[in-house]
């Protein structure tokens, strides 16, 4: 039986090591007495008499990949567990099991587990001195720091809660590139007003913007003392979950000694005090009261706690908020960590830490070299996190113009092109880990943070090469859609079929929508012949051999029965594209009003040529006499006295609905002989290998053709596809098919459908496109 690799190395893992615990006793029971596991293919409840462990990791598996669909291409991010991520899976499963040890031996081992751990991590991270809290949700470190500072600052709140926050109230600071949602969460759990949390804004004239301003922080303090409040806890960055900046650690711990606060600091910069060369601003880190380590995805670690070091030098208060638990079994959360840390080793540590950086500092000098992006980092020289958005082409064809303000609304626009061009990058490269951040002042921007996702991903040197290659590919394409979108629609604007569509958040050319001339019809029904028009012509133009790609939009996007068209390229003739839309649109209507007409016409023209065939049989019957309709008799007297019918047959013309003799058409025997169709004039030029539609003259794909070939070849290409309207031709002698009425008779023979120009219905469907501005005709005959 198959099993996951990943699965059967943990399981074989945790055999190993229950083997060794129980000084040699087997961890399994004998192949004889296993049990066997027969799964039912439905869900329910538990059958028979158990399951082995080769079943269950084989259900587990079975699980985890059911909803994957084997035709679909993947990107999905699927985190590289290596040998480190096994200690990190068996430090789980040995918890479980060091728990039911007896109470001496565990406390002696969760002991030496905790302050090997706690010590271990003081020292790597320049901590000295601290204390350790294991958690698995990464706010519960901070949560716990705050009821340690509400117990440090109000003596009774032990024994009197919440009633002893009346006489001050207590202000959380903290600033406003802090996680989302961070500080309700504290308000919620600790049980105080939303008021209790003061939110400072970012530098917005000098320095960094996304850094807390001090000055400001400073006064809104003073004023909360003096309105009464006890500021409480000040929550600062070291690397900001946005942009990956820093706050003026340094000046802010002397702002929190001068009022008495508690200063806690949480970011992904902070990984980078284990380096030896490490950043001002992130060495005042070391400064802090408490400081939240994430160590699981720096590390690539799965299912890790986090860590919140700490100092504090009161245990009880310690006890009371949480940070230490007289339960041993809570103090296995460490043992994980435990193992991983061992088998990485300090060396092991630090290289994984300074190889994120170093790809985060290879990325950053090949983005300097391109001139359509922009860069957000604030220590160029040690930075995790690179944070870089298409913004506009300054090369010195573009003479440092910018599209910026060239039109309104150009920030969504560019907005939805970054969006576009981060889900490429990460469908195009996906070792890479790159995503999509919303920055208040820049806008929607890509980021690459390895220090979050190289460790699991295994993001090496050639995949940021290889990311910077498909940036530089589709950086043109960016340019191009971006300036082609004003040129889209002005050539909408010239059409009076079709409606441009403003659709910001749509990443490509534009949106338009044929809107059809129905004008008798209400709200409801026009409505319906919009959207079947619509849908038809997004069909059509889908299967156009062309490189543009044309969808319904956004999934949820506001915007519905129209057409939208994605991103465009450099040779892109835009009129070309406009002119096929509308050309298409007006064949769709014009066929569908052709049918309409048609199934009335007909209905009206069978009704007529019914009643018109009952008077043409009594006509016959009153003047062949009743002996002639018998059959023997019939047959007999016509033998001997052959009688000549005066009933003249009659044509049906489906254009004009009326019924007409059929004595021109048989007087010019063309019902007989027929006439030779004309030959069709077709283009003589053919397209290229490779050549596709709205290209423009001499662009791509033509290059070892000479411009007038190239020329000739997309006029001829644009005739072939959507003919353009030809002078009228003068009309030919042979008068309209029409369908033949003529009485019923077994000696009149039936006749097949023929047309006068000798086609055929099926070939008039094909053709009827051409010549759009002549005479439409239905030229049939249908034997009645």
């Amino acid at each position: 039986m198959m099993v996951d690799p990943t699965l059967a190395e943990m399981g074989k893992n945790l055999n190993e090591a229950m083997k060794i615990l129980e000084d040699g006793r087997k961890a399994s029971e004998p192949d004889a007495d296993r049990r066997q596991f027969s799964r039912s293919s439905i869900p329910g409840p538990l059958q028979g008499d158990g399951q082995d462990v080769a079943s269950i990791l084989q259900l587990v598996q079975n699980l985890m990949h059911d909803d994957e669909e084997e035709d679909k291409p993947s990107h999905r991010r699927m985190q590289n567990v290596g040998e480190q991520g096994h200690m990190a899976l068996l430090g789980h499963s040995l918890a479980a099991y060091i728990s039911v040890l007896d109470r001496e031996r565990l406390r002696k081992l969760i002991t030496r587990i905790a302050s090997d751990t706690t010590l271990w991590l003081c020292r790597l991270f320049r901590y000295e001195s601290g204390s350790a809290y294991y958690h698995e949700d990464d706010r519960e470190g901070l949560l716990k720091v705050c009821r340690l500072v509400l117990n440090t600052r109000y003596e009774d709140y032990s024994t009197e809660g919440y009633t002893v926050l009346n006489s001050r109230q207590p202000v959380i600071y903290q600033s406003a590139t802090c996680r989302p949602g961070l500080g309700q969460h504290l308000c919620s759990q600790l049980g105080l007003p939303l008021s209790s949390l003061c939110t400072v804004p970012c530098n917005t004239m000098f320095g960094s913007q996304h850094q807390m301003d001090i000055a400001l922080l400073d006064k809104l303090i003073r004023e909360d003392v003096e309105t009464g409040k006890l500021p409480l806890l000040l929550i600062a960055n070291a690397g900001t979950p946005g942009a990956g900046h820093t706050d003026k650690l340094g000046r802010l711990k002397e702002l929190c000694e001068q009022y008495g606060m508690w200063l806690h600091i949480e970011g992904v910069n902070l990984a980078t005090l284990a380096l030896w060369e490490v950043s001002s601003p992130v060495t005042a880190a070391t400064r802090s009261d408490s400081m939240t380590l994430t160590l699981g995805p720096w590390l690539g670690l799965p299912a890790v706690p986090a860590v919140t070091l700490y100092r504090h030098e009161d245990p009880a208060l310690s006890l009371a908020a949480g940070l230490t638990s007289s339960q041993p079994v809570e103090k296995l959360r460490a043992l994980p960590l435990w193992l991983s840390l061992q088998y990485l080793g300090h060396d092991g540590i630090v290289e994984k830490i300074r190889h994120a950086v170093e790809l985060s500092q290879q990325l950053l000098e090949k983005l300097k070299t391109l001139a359509s992006i922009k860069t957000s980092v604030e220590d160029e020289l040690n930075s995790p996190v690179v944070v870089f958005r298409f913004s506009q082409e300054t090369s010195a064809e573009s003479s440092g113009g910018s599209v910026e303000g060239y039109f309104a609304g150009e920030r969504e626009v560019l907005d939805s092109l970054n969006r576009w061009l981060c889900e490429r990058l990460a469908q195009l490269v996906p070792s890479s880990g790159v995503d999509i951040v919303e920055l208040e002042d820049e806008g929607t921007c890509v980021r690459f943070t390895p220090l979050m996702t190289a460790a699991a991903l295994g993001t090496q040197r050639c995949d940021v090469d290889l990311l910077v290659e498909r940036l530089i590919e589709l950086i043109p394409v960016l340019n191009c859609t971006l300036r082609l979108r004003l040129d889209f629609r002005e050539e909408v604007y010239r059409h009076s079929a079709l409606s441009y569509i403003e659709d910001l958040n749509w990443p490509g050319l534009g949106a338009v929508r044929y809107e059809p001339r129905i004008e008798e019809l209400n709200d409801s029904k026009r409505k319906l012949e919009v959207e079947k028009i619509n849908s038809e012509l997004l069909v059509k133009l889908q299967e156009l051999d062309a490189d543009l790609i044309f969808s319904t939009g956004l999934e949820f996007g506001p915007e519905k029965d129209c057409i939208f068209i994605g991103m465009a390229t450099e040779d892109l003739d835009v009129a070309e594209l406009v002119d096929t839309i509308a050309a298409l649109g007006r064949d769709i209507e014009e066929n569908g009003r052709l049918l309409e007409n048609m199934t009335e016409v007909v209905r009206k023209g069978i009704q007529e040529a019914e009643l018109q065939l009952q008077k043409d049989n009594q006509d016959k019957l009153m003047e062949e006499g009743v002996l002639r309709q018998i059959p023997l008799v019939g047959s007999v007297l016509n033998w001997f006295s052959p009688f000549q019918s005066t009933v003249k047959g009659r044509t049906f013309n489906l254009a004009a609905g009326s019924l007409d003799s059929t004595e021109p058409t048989y007087s010019m025997k063309a019902q007989t002989g027929g006439l030779a169709s004309p030959e069709t004039p077709t283009s003589s030029a053919k397209r290229l290998p490779g050549q596709r539609l709205f290209r423009r003259d001499g662009a791509g794909g033509s290059d070892s053709h000479s411009e007038t070939s190239s020329v000739g070849q997309a006029e001829d290409l644009s005739r072939e596809r959507f003919p353009q309207p030809t002078t009228p031709t003068p009309p030919s002698p042979v008068p309209d098919e029409a369908v033949s009425v003529v009485p019923e008779s077994p000696e009149t023979p039936q006749r097949p459908p023929t047309q006068e120009n000798g086609e055929s219905l099926d070939d008039w469907e094909g053709s009827r496109t051409k010549g759009r501005n002549q005479d439409f005709r239905m030229e049939s005959s249908l034997s009645l």
